[in-house]
Formats: C-alpha cells, structure tokens, sequence
C-alpha cells in the first residue's frame, strides 16, 4: 500500500517534501490556507543563493555538506539553475574581512586581473581581488516556487486551502508552529529589489563588511535583490529605514550605478530557526514536523526533504532528527 501524507504548509520546506515524496510514489495532500507561494511566506523574499561553501564561514559543517546537495535536486525538478559560482569582495580599508572569509571557508580561489575582469567587467576597476566559490549556484525563489507547484499539480499531488488532514501529517508551516515547538524562534531579515540596467552582474556578489555585509543576487533584466539584515526579532512587516538604508549604501560601494536605481520592492519576514540554527525534524504525537530552516531554506530543504522520504519509506533515522522531550 502506498504512504498517505497531509503536508500542512506549502512554501519552500513542504512543496520539497511533497516533491520528495511524491517521486517516490506517496500520495501527497499539501493544505496551505494563503493559497499559492507568495509574500505571506519567508521564502518569497529569499536570495536563491545554493552556496554551501560561502555559508561555511559561519554555518556548522551540515549546512555545508548538505546544501551541496541542494543546486541538483533543484535542477532535477525542473528549476532553472545558474552555474555561475559566487564573487566575494571587499572594499580595500575590509581588506582583512576577505582574508578571514578565505581562512573560513573552502573551494574558493582567489582572482584578480585579468581573471578578475573576465568574470565580472563591471566591478573590475573598483576591486582588485576577489575570492571566486566556483562550484555554487543560484536560482530565482519566486519563479523556482511557482513552477514547482505546477510541476507537482501535473504529477497529481492535491493542493487545498482548507481540509481535514488525511494520513501521516507533516508539518511544514515555520513559525506558525512555535506553540508545539517551543525552542522556535523568529530571525527577521529585510531585502530590497531594485531595477539598475547599467549594472551588469553573472552571478551573486557578497560585499563584505564587518558591520553590514551584503549580498547582491542577478534576477535577469536589470534587476537585482539586495539582502539581508540579520535581526533576532519576530517581526514580520516592518522593515527600518536604518536597515534599508544601509543596504542601500552598501550596494553603492559596491558600484556606483546603484546610486541611479529604480527602487521595486522592500520586503520583510522572519526566518524560522531553533537555538544552534540548524533545522531539525521532530515527530511530536502522531505529527512530524520540519522546521528550523533559518535563512538557508533552498539550501537545505532538499537534503530535510530526502530525510523525511528515507524515514517514512525506509525506517532510516534522519541525521537531523530531535528527539522531543515535551
């Protein structure tokens, strides 16, 4: 007999396990009562950077190793990834910033030059090295989400607003689910998108900076997302105009053509993240819950989705379960 599951939640952590589950011959009912991805979730306002190798200078190891997993699992369900790699840069008073990023983290080289030009002309006479993490990649979250639901409606996956939930229940709906999991708190991160055509970028830039760091992700046609304030907050609509500001200034120094840009969208939304910022997955009563993806959620729901297929079609323990005590 085939599994029955009930994913409630139907942003990036549950559209990953329907995907997941529903390759491997489950049946799978996704109940989200805001409908479609859109900007009620964390998700929608997230970068799309799949670089594990640049999160190494501050994630533990498992972030790491598996969001190495992540740019071929997205790929396998159809999104449509950059291989491009990531550019990491410092203004020449941080210099020291990028030396310690390098000493942090692993698969990089270092480019200047010619080199330098040859990947990203346009910054080229404003930095004169840059560290180059060239096995990452990256994707559009908006168009990633919406293809995704598409892609699991044709293979028959029911999605529902409202409903009594039939089978193995699966919780994926973050925040929403701090009253059962109580060590779940909000990181509330602020972004901008703006439209600049005389700027023209491959791949994702991190600015480095020992106060506000920023990175800078292409959308395609001019456009680009600047992100994100780091805050441990709950909130979830408010963004500060100091936050935006700085933003703003540090996309500034990186070039100067964002002083001319064309402001489009401010977004606002608190991450999901337990005590060690590391996700887990948790059965608590008859309900398995996955949650905790903090600000990596495309980087590592594919890996939490594997996990929850292995165990409940398997009996394989995940490596990231939690035992709860409550």
């Amino acid at each position: 007999m085939s599994l029955t599951v009930t994913i409630l939640g139907g942003s990036v952590a549950g559209l990953s396990v329907a995907a997941e589950l529903s390759s491997r011959g489950a049946s799978v009912t996704v109940i989200d009562p805001n409908g479609a991805p859109g900007a009620h979730a964390c998700s929608w306002w997230a970068g799309g950077m799949l670089a594990p190798d640049c999160e190494g200078e501050t994630a533990e190891e498992p972030v790491v190793r598996l969001g190495r997993e992540a740019a071929a699992w997205w790929q396998a369900q159809g999104a449509e990834v950059a291989y491009n790699g990531s550019l990491v840069v410092a203004l020449g008073r941080d210099r020291r910033e990028l030396d310690r990023f390098a000493r942090r983290t692993e698969n990089h080289a270092i480019v200047s030059g010619g080199d330098f030009e040859a990947l990203e002309p346009h910054l080229a006479d404003r930095f004169d090295r840059a560290l180059f993490m060239q096995d990452e990649a990256h994707l559009n979250p908006r168009e990633t989400l919406l293809k995704l639901r598409e892609e699991l409606q044709a293979r028959g996956v029911v999605f529902q607003t409202e409903g009594t939930p039939n089978g193995q229940v699966i919780d994926c709906t973050g925040l929403v689910a701090q009253a059962a999991l109580p060590e779940l708190r909000g990181v509330k991160g602020e972004m901008v998108i703006l439209r600049a055509p005389d700027v023209t970028l491959s791949r994702p830039v991190r600015l480095l900076h020992p106060r506000f760091p920023l990175y800078i992700v292409p959308r395609g046609d001019g456009v680009f997302m600047l992100g994100a304030t780091q805050l441990e907050s709950g909130e979830r609509k408010r963004a500060t105009v100091r936050s935006v500001m700085e933003l703003l200034n540090a996309a500034y120094a990186l070039h100067p053509a964002f002083g001319e840009a064309e402001l489009l969208e401010i977004g606002v939304d608190a991450r999901p993240a337990f005590p060690d910022n590391l996700p887990r997955i948790t059965r608590k009563n008859e309900t398995l819950y996955v949650n905790g993806l903090f600000r990596h959620g495309y980087l590592l729901a594919p890996a939490m989705a594997r996990m929850v297929g292995d165990y409940l079609l398997d009996g394989t323990t995940p490596e990231m379960w939690h035992e709860d005590c409550g």
